[in-house]
């Protein structure tokens, strides 16, 4: 049961970190930015394919427009061939029919393609609409980023001086002062000791030596004031 118990506490605290992780406003803010920049290379790409389709629309619709106007004009001249007698009337009733039906379809053709190019037109515009709108938003995000760094930056150095100031860490330097005068008492105390014990060391023969040294020094300071009586007197 000790070890389930120990694991489960473990995994709680890693679940625990991560949601700190995720909660962390930088992070997000970060995280969502590139979100953006993703879905702005995605329609950048959607747009450039669009605008593709859009341009082989258009020329499709622009060849589909000469193709009618050609056929019209072919239709013309056979009829006036015919009527100048170089073409029989018959045939080119006949030819000329043709000519209005190629027509016909390249007319047909034409208005596919301008619905084609229209619709392309209305995606064009919401495509422009949507990049310019996260371009904005991805700008607006990457300002409020560096307001957030800045900010934390800021608090963090606020917190680390109030901390200071209010002496919330002050108990492991007090700590600290009371150890180095305790060491200085101690060394002080063992100075005097070792003294007491240089002093109780000195044998027989030292203290007659101090003695005669303090003797001597007596005598010379007698002898010293005599000459200086007889001398004044």
């Amino acid at each position: 049961m000790g070890i389930f118990k120990r694991l489960f506490t473990i995994g709680k605290a890693e679940t625990n970190s991560a949601i700190d992780k995720l909660e962390d406003p930088i992070k997000l803010t970060e995280q969502g930015i590139k979100d953006l920049k993703k879905d702005l290379d995605n329609s950048l790409q959607a747009l450039a394919e669009v605008k593709a389709i859009a341009i082989r629309s258009r020329k499709e619709l622009g060849e589909s427009k000469s193709r009618a106007e050609s056929y019209q004009q072919k239709a013309v001249a056979i009829l006036k061939k015919a009527e100048s007698g170089a073409i029989d009337s018959t045939e080119a009733d006949r030819l000329a029919t043709e000519a209005l039906k190629k027509k016909d379809q390249a007319q047909q053709q034409a208005a596919t393609h301008q619905e084609e190019v229209n619709k392309f037109d209305g995606n064009i515009s919401q495509l422009e609409s949507n990049i310019q709108n996260l371009k904005s938003t991805i700008s607006k995000y990457e300002n409020e980023l560096k307001t957030l760094k800045a900010r934390s930056k800021v608090s963090a150095a606020t917190k680390k001086i109030n901390k200071q100031v209010s002496g919330i860490d002050s108990s492991g330097t007090v700590s600290m002062l009371e150890k180095m005068k305790e060491k200085v008492a101690e060394e002080e105390a063992l100075a005097e000791a070792y003294g007491d014990i240089a002093k109780q060391g000195k044998s027989v023969d030292d203290e007659i030596d101090q003695a005669l040294d303090n003797t001597d020094t007596s005598a010379e300071s007698s002898l010293e004031a005599l000459k200086k009586q007889l001398k004044d007197s």
